[in-house]
């Protein structure tokens, strides 16, 4: 959902839960309260389109007398806002700037992104980590390489994926994107060569070149890593660090198995290379249990990887919240280097995190169900509209990465932005330019969506189409 989405009443029954508290005279405020709830958790956010009060009441098996009740009491307070014929819709409070009347029409669907809202359970998080935050106030506030609590929670994610670990050997930072530039800062100098996937994260390759580093880019096949040719790279460059993100890569969505993975490790064990390896997406299987896959790089390349990881992807990029797990000898070089950019992350973010990790149930769980189910929407919308499109249906991450029929995507995208749709283009992936013919397609945007985006893409694509194509680039 977003201020242009419709939520159905099934779905919002589900996210207003077991929403009855008292008795039958209750019922219509503890139904508003619980809508309240979902606002202020992010699961409704502003602009969402509400079903009709016939609808919700079939999906509650209550009333449409107490549904309408309900619904009274919350446009008295400004939470919900309706107008005859156009429904309602939810808004910001009274004595806050209104949000504009969700209307159907080409506003723009930004598609360059790939990130979601706010996960459930934010605000219970929020609550929790204020009481926390009781007994930092009277410290100064600078946590050094980060919140104790939160450390050894994210120690036991990684144990519990099969890599030892202990707090000693987490840094906190602000996202993995920070702590990937502290690691590139440290290791490397003005010169140096950086070994990258191709393609890859493309804030990834800003950051090398604002090091004034200089990427290798090893491709990567439809069908996965090609190993021998990082190994020949390696071998050939020297290069003084690599960056891998072997769990659904971004933007393509391969995994690499294990067996790759000890292969991969033995390698820059053996060269003695340190590798950032970005776990940004790790935690977003949609086919399988994230606990349950293959081990991280670090399992089997020891000392020389760096696993850098966010809460960005799997709770809220909000927080700005991300960590380094390496050895404890390289976390205090790390340590060091860092005093010259920043002295440290938040502390009230942390304890969010915190509490989010360790709260009752598998919010995560409801997350990638999300995901997978708004995966499924977009590979249909694809195949639909789009029948020349290419692409594998990626076991995790936030997109689809395809191939098109023609060199074309730098071109789709300039007419992709006259439909209403924004896209990054093939070439912004890729160390060197060219990946003329892919373009990515993130799914984490309500479904109705996601599938005004694909129609919209599709008038694009045929727009580009039918124009000459002569001295096009070949990807």
């Amino acid at each position: 959902m977003d201020a242009i989405g419709r939520i159905s009443a099934r779905r919002l029954a589900l996210v207003l839960g077991s929403w009855r508290r008292g008795g039958s005279r209750q019922a219509a405020a503890d139904l508003a309260a619980a809508i309240e709830l979902g606002v202020l958790d992010g699961q409704l956010p502003v602009g969402t389109r509400l079903p009709s009060e016939r609808e919700l009441a079939e999906a509650l098996g209550a009333s449409r007398t107490l549904v309408g009740a309900a619904l009274d009491r919350l446009r008295e307070v400004g939470l919900v806002a309706s107008k005859r014929g156009a429904g309602s819709w939810i808004t910001l409070p009274r004595g806050r700037a209104q949000a504009p009347e969700p209307v159907a029409g080409p506003r723009a669907i930004d598609l360059t992104r790939a990130a979601s809202p706010a996960i459930p359970g934010l605000m219970s998080a929020v609550d929790r980590a204020r009481l926390l935050l009781v007994d930092a106030i009277g410290s100064h506030g600078y946590t050094g390489r980060g919140v104790p609590v939160l450390r050894e929670r994210l120690a036991e994610r990684y144990t519990a994926r099969g890599l030892p670990t202990t707090p000693d050997q987490i840094m906190i930072t602000n996202g993995a994107h920070h702590a990937f530039v502290l690691a590139l800062r440290m290791l490397t100098h003005p010169g140096d060569r950086v070994l990258v996937e191709q393609p890859t994260y493309p804030n990834a390759l800003e950051a090398i070149r604002a090091a004034h580093t200089t990427p290798v880019p090893v491709a990567i096949g439809e069908d996965g890593w090609d190993l021998a040719g990082v190994e020949a790279a390696v071998r050939q460059t020297a290069p003084r660090m690599a960056y891998f993100v072997v769990d659904f890569q971004n933007p393509t969505g391969l995994r690499l198995d294990e067996a790759g993975r000890e292969r991969l490790g033995a390698l820059l064990a053996t060269t003695q290379t340190y590798a950032v390896v970005d776990e940004t997406l790790a935690e977003l299987d949609l086919e399988g249990d994230p606990l349950r896959g293959p081990r991280p790089l670090a399992a089997f390349a020891g000392e020389w990887a760096i696993t850098v990881g966010t809460a960005s992807k799997t709770h809220w990029g909000g927080l700005r919240i991300g960590w380094i797990r390496a050895s404890q000898d390289l976390l205090s070089r790390l340590s060091s280097a860092r005093f010259g950019s920043d002295l440290g992350s938040p502390v009230f973010e942390q304890l969010v995190l915190a509490e989010l990790l360790a709260a009752p149930g598998d919010a995560l769980a409801t997350r990638r169900a999300d995901l997978r189910d708004l995966r499924g929407v977009l590979v249909e919308a694809v195949r639909r509209e789009l029948p020349d499109w290419r692409f594998r249906v990626p076991g995790g991450g936030m997109s689809l990465w395809c191939r098109l029929p023609e060199p074309m995507s730098t071109r789709l995208a300039v007419a992709a932005a006259t439909h209403g749709v924004q896209v990054a283009p093939g070439s912004r992936f890729s160390a060197q330019g060219g990946l003329e013919r892919w373009l990515r397609l993130p799914f984490a945007q309500p479904a109705e969506v996601l599938a005004a985006a694909v129609s919209r893409l599709a008038l694009a694509a045929a727009s580009v189409r039918a124009l000459p194509t002569d001295d096009l680039p070949v990807a």
